[in-house]
């Protein structure tokens, strides 16, 4: 048997609205009374996240100063992953085709993501995921998980459903960032990196994945090639 694990945001949500939005807000909210600050466009900003910009260095591009790009550093972590900001999350064109392509194929389907308990079930609700994920395929943080970084945890998170998970003939990793990438080669899993979530091509072809291919429907299009 053949198993996919994908990781979430990225292949599957389109977190940019979520996360624009949020840059707004926290713009906002750390701007002096009447301070001139430059609001990037979501197309600017998009494409500062992807290449993986500081959020301080986004903080001063916007015209904040040095105090301010630390305060709204933290104001943006502490805001970005709440609930009211979920509801701006949708689905990657063709994402839920692909899911629905590879549950055809009798493929072993796994997701593996650094949200919460709560995010995740925010949008299996939202978006009837469950179809594709029964709970014993679900490998996310608890809500009370104390995080360090996503290089250092998702690794963690890999080696507990390689050992967790019943043993098949090859299982493939698909995901958008250095994270899942690292994950995937420290427990010899090959892993797709794909341009549909918060990593450029250049920062992906850093870490050096099997493959890079566009979103996740040409990742599975190209494993039941295989």
């Amino acid at each position: 048997m053949l198993r996919l694990i994908t990781d979430f945001d990225g292949p599957i949500m389109d977190v940019s609205e979520r996360y624009y939005s949020v840059y707004l807000l926290c713009l906002e909210k750390t701007r002096y009374p009447h301070q001139v600050v430059t609001e990037l466009s979501k197309a600017e900003f998009w494409q500062l996240k992807r290449s993986h910009t500081p959020e301080k260095d986004i903080a001063l591009k916007s015209g904040l100063d040095i105090e301010q790009a630390q305060q709204f550093s933290l104001l943006r972590k502490q805001t970005v992953h709440t609930e009211p900001y979920f509801q701006y999350d949708i689905l990657v064109p063709g994402a839920l085709d692909a899911l629905k392509k590879v549950k055809a194929a009798g493929i072993d389907l796994a997701v593996m993501t650094m949200r919460r308990v709560r995010e995740l079930d925010y949008a299996f609700n939202k978006y009837d995921l469950g179809q594709f994920f029964p709970e014993n395929r679900r490998y996310c943080l608890s809500n009370d998980y104390v995080k360090t970084r996503d290089i250092e945890d998702k690794p963690l998170l890999m080696s507990r459903a390689l050992k967790e998970l019943p043993p098949v003939a090859n299982t493939w990793m698909v995901g958008d960032t250095e994270a899942d990438i690292t994950a995937a080669k420290k427990n010899n899993v090959p892993v797709i990196g794909v341009e549909s979530g918060i990593r450029d091509r250049q920062q992906l072809e850093f870490y050096q994945p099997n493959l890079i291919l566009q979103n996740l429907t040409q990742a599975v299009d190209f494993i039941l090639s295989q």
